[in-house]
């Protein structure tokens, strides 16, 4: 049998998160969007800790999520201002994520979340990839992408000006908009979490925050207001414990006054 001398010209590998653009160069939006993403993060840490003891997943805050590849690369990837894949190691081959590659990884994110300047017009955007808009070089709405794509389970967009939050749900092929439970709040199922709106304080800024509840309905704490939290614990402990040594030496000079009372008498205490 005769071979061939010919090789084969392969085609070269689809690129990880290494080489790939981390950034699109467009400015974060407005000063709430950082402070957002980490008080979700710092709060959501203890039930992670419990759920995924291995530490089996990723948190993304306005990361890339390459879908397809584009030239440039950037326009194949979408960055939602904060995402959680559950079940795909932190890091890769030792190295930071510089961004979240789904033909690398084949998981989805469970959750995707927009925090919108606007209206949540671009958010909502269900622009689809077709042939005809390729040609015009119109990109793909992130809702379309995040549905029919993706496929991200839960998606939610928060309108900062507005104070709104609609929360979607990937049932039967596309979103579902989800109504809020009797606290006003979204169940988050697989993660025993509720989200929903909290007005207070946060890195010096106060107003209304994105925020995580268990499914009870207790907020769940960023770690400086757990650390406050045992503050007080602590400081009310010591409180009631001063408050006992003073009601016994109390009660101890109350019993000293009447023993004085009744040896006056000429009654011996220890006699009755």
């Amino acid at each position: 049998m005769i071979q061939s001398s010919k090789s084969i010209d392969l085609p070269p590998p689809f690129p990880d998160h290494t080489q790939l653009p981390e950034s699109d160069g467009t400015f974060v939006k407005n000063f709430q969007e950082h402070p957002q993403s980490i008080i979700l993060t710092d709060s959501l840490g203890p039930v992670l800790e419990r759920l995924y003891p291995d530490g089996q997943y990723a948190i993304g805050q306005d990361c890339g999520i390459y879908w397809r590849e584009t030239d440039p690369p950037e326009k194949g990837a979408e960055a939602p201002d904060w995402f959680f894949v559950p079940g795909v190691p932190p890091t890769l081959d030792g190295q930071i994520r510089r961004s979240y590659v789904l033909w690398r990884e084949y998981r989805t994110p469970l959750i995707a979340l927009e925090f919108a300047s606007g209206d949540g017009e671009e958010e909502r955007d269900k622009t689809p990839l077709s042939a005809t808009n390729l040609r015009e070089n119109i990109r793909p709405g992130k809702f379309w992408v995040y549905e029919q794509i993706m496929r991200i389970p839960f998606y939610g967009i928060y309108e900062i000006r507005n104070e709104r939050l609609e929360v979607y749900h990937f049932v039967d092929g596309g979103y579902q908009l989800l109504e809020s439970n009797e606290r006003g709040h979204y169940p988050i199922f697989p993660l025993e979490i509720e989200l929903g709106l909290w007005r207070g304080n946060y890195q010096n800024l106060s107003q209304t925050w994105l925020r995580w509840w268990d499914n009870q309905g207790n907020l769940l704490l960023t770690g400086r207001e757990r650390a406050i939290l045992e503050k007080e614990r602590a400081e009310q402990a010591e409180l009631a414990l001063v408050q006992e040594r003073l009601l016994r030496e109390q009660q101890e000079q109350r019993l000293q006054a009447m023993a004085e009372r009744l040896r006056e008498l000429g009654i011996e205490p220890d006699s009755i």
